[in-house]
């Protein structure tokens, strides 16, 4: 079986950053690319937050950059899926999603956080195209436009008052007839003159011809008086929560109630030896690329300090 120095799972902003550090420091890595190579980011169109890049550069662009860097410096991209993994004991045992199998001396957690939808189909149709789980991220492209934010917690309201600093108006479509949000949200979203509040509505669908158009919701669905009808918007934004994809993990690592890894202090050290965790399954507050790479070069750091003692 092959015995492999460090193996990190997850090729986002993190994962890639991990093995660009790790690798240029002489550890042989491998990364396991997951599900979705190049991570959540690569849902999105331009990324214009990321520093060094003036103009903007496209999602995909980025992501194979970081890869191609990781790859210059000698690590490996496995286009494969973690499917389990037992860590009771050095050298760590993974096995894959084709029942190949590994052992690694240190393992860096970068598998991200999933974005919860609605389950609709036309999320998947107009993904890039109007549909955005992430307002930091895309709100730019919709500035003095209309806007729907999907939720009633403190992230929707969150989200919901960013994009009001950027759109002409903003609605928030809240399933319930209250907020969930803490009451200071809740307050500066009521006192928001942009922010229009639909209460008792869902989300049927989505129209446009070459993106969202608008959104077919339902007023108090399944009751006598309910309504349906089209609201004209040029954006979507889901704001209902994330998944860290931490199940895997969660034997032998700590997690918060929502499943975010918890690492110690400002590290990235699990509590597990040798195994550390970066990026979004460990971030429950910012979720951004940046803050990810960032996260990423912290576990490729401690990598080559833990083996540098072994």
């Amino acid at each position: 079986m092959e015995k492999i120095p460090c193996l990190v799972i997850g090729s986002g902003p993190a994962g890639y950053t991990a093995a660009i550090y790790t690798q240029r420091s002489g550890i042989q890595t491998v990364v396991a690319t997951g599900l979705q190579p190049g991570g959540q980011l690569t849902t999105t169109t331009i990324v214009e937050n990321f520093p060094g890049f003036p103009e903007g550069i496209d999602a995909n662009i980025l992501m194979e950059n970081m890869r191609q860097q990781a790859v210059n410096f000698g690590a490996q991209v496995w286009e494969k899926m973690v499917a389990k993994v037992n860590l009771d004991e050095t050298p760590y045992h993974i096995l894959f999603d084709d029942n190949s199998e590994v052992t690694a001396d240190t393992i860096v957690i970068a598998t991200g956080a999933t974005a919860k939808y609605l389950g609709l189909a036309d999320e998947t149709k107009y993904q890039g195209m109007g549909v955005s789980a992430c307002a930091t991220c895309d709100g730019f492209f919709y500035r003095k436009k209309t806007v729907a934010v999907v939720g009633g917690g403190d992230t929707a309201c969150e989200e919901a008052c960013y994009l009001a600093t950027l759109a002409a108006k903003v609605y928030m479509i809240v399933r319930k007839p209250f907020l969930r949000a803490s009451q200071i949200m809740q307050e500066r979203v009521k006192n928001n003159p942009k922010i229009e509040i639909l209460f008792e509505t869902n989300t049927l669908g989505l129209y446009g011809e070459n993106g969202v158009e608008g959104a077919k919701l339902v007023y108090r669905k399944g009751e006598t008086d309910e309504r349906t009808y089209d609201l004209p918007i040029d954006g979507f934004f889901l704001a209902i929560g994330h998944k860290p994809n931490s199940d895997i993990f969660k034997p032998w690592v700590k997690t918060d109630e929502l499943g975010y890894i918890i690492t110690e202090g400002k590290t990235p050290k699990t509590g597990v030896p040798g195994v550390f965790a970066a990026g979004d399954v460990a971030d429950p507050h910012y979720r951004q690329a940046i803050i990810a790479a960032a996260s990423g070069a912290s576990a490729g750091m401690e990598v080559e300090k833990y083996l540098s003692t072994k």
